[in-house]
């Protein structure tokens, strides 16, 4: 703008001097002696004059107009193109503060998330060695406690006498007096104490089939302790008193034949009643479905059933051909000890592998769907 007043401002100087000039006449005539045609004249000339002069005025100062608007518009222009970069600029930056921040919230975020997964993890990992813990403290006490009571009542049998007993009368006579205490049991109630011996016998057995899967010697599951060890209790014993009683008054023959009659018997129908009732029961104990219950038995009936012709043959050689009727359960449950740890391999070995399959079936099925819902 500096420019265009610059430049206008001479021309506008130059255009009023001869406008100041036509005012006044060039010649000073005096007004005497003039005519009234000869100053109408000098009037209209000095007056076409003056319109000439206007309009070159006027034309001068509407190009001057127009050109100082043209340079305002221009600058117009360049001062809108200015701002429009400026507001470019601007949201340009803002959008990449934004972007920081949306990549600095999607970082927090996913650390925040890893940490918080970390921590669930260690949480998890510590609640389960205080679980693990606290089994084996639970575990550990109840093998105390059912050994103490063992021993202490095995060893006490005689504390009525022990007045004036040394340490080595104690431990001498202490076998003999529980077999003796043992035999007036089975003469007062026979069955139950047959039940208490299978039970205490399947609970171990149990225990040392979980040993021998590798388990530590506290870390045993207890619940299935206690399951084979309620069905040797409420079943085997009861069963197997009955049983013996049954076989005897089946075969009630003293030749030479009847030991190997009754070992097949024993191996083939008692055999196959009793490893059935015990699948059966232990699934029930599990809250298993029926049908999984005979499927397990089905895959399992056969191969139990000639293990079992690798040790219970020679076992009830003895058993049928030297041991007297009410002490036959006694010593089959010494026996049980080792079939018991067959059995509950076997079972529990069944049961572990339907669940890893089911798991896997239902791993599988959820896959398949999730990729066909894709």
């Amino acid at each position: 703008m500096a420019s265009v007043n610059n430049f206008t401002t001479p021309r506008f100087l130059s255009l009023s001097n001869p406008i100041n000039e036509s005012k006044q006449p060039k010649f000073n005539f005096p007004s005497k002696g003039i005519s009234s045609s000869s100053s109408s004249i000098h009037h209209l000339r000095n007056s076409s004059k003056l319109s000439k002069l206007t309009f070159l005025t006027e034309k001068r100062s509407y190009w001057v107009v127009g050109s100082v608007k043209e340079d305002l518009d221009a600058i117009e222009v360049k001062l809108n193109d200015s701002l429009e970069q400026l507001d470019g600029d601007v949201v340009q930056i803002k959008n990449e503060r934004e972007g920081g921040q949306v990549g600095e919230h999607q970082e927090f975020s996913a650390s925040s998330s890893s940490s918080l997964s970390v921590n669930s993890d260690e949480k998890v990992v510590e609640n389960d060695e205080i679980s693990e813990a606290m089994n084996r403290t639970i575990n550990a006490g109840i093998i105390l406690a059912a050994g103490t009571f063992a021993i202490t009542r095995l060893l006490t049998i005689d504390h009525d006498y022990w007045q004036g007993w040394t340490l080595y009368e104690i431990l001498r006579y202490a076998p003999e007096h529980n077999w003796i205490a043992y035999e007036e049991a089975l003469k007062t109630n026979p069955v139950l104490s047959k039940m208490v011996i299978s039970g205490v016998v399947y609970s171990l057995g149990d225990w040392i089939a979980q040993c021998y899967e590798g388990k530590p010697l506290f870390e045993f599951d207890r619940v299935r302790a206690l399951r084979s060890g309620l069905v040797g209790f409420a079943l085997h014993g009861s069963l197997s008193h009955y049983y013996y009683q049954f076989c005897e008054a089946l075969i009630p023959f003293n030749d030479w034949w009847v030991v190997p009659a009754k070992v097949a018997f024993d191996q083939t129908i008692w055999a196959a009643i009793w490893n059935s009732i015990y699948f059966v029961a232990l699934g029930l104990l599990r809250l298993d479905t029926p049908a999984n219950i005979f499927d397990e038995l089905k895959a399992t009936f056969l191969p139990m059933l000639t293990a079992g012709w690798k040790l219970w043959p020679f076992a009830h050689l003895i058993t049928y051909g030297a041991i007297p009727l009410e002490q036959r359960l006694l010593w089959v449950d010494c026996v049980e000890l080792i079939w018991v740890t067959i059995l509950s391999t076997y079972s529990n070995e069944k049961s572990e592998a339907r669940i890893s399959e089911a798991s896997l079936e239902a791993n599988s099925e959820s896959s398949s769907t999730s990729s066909s819902e894709k």
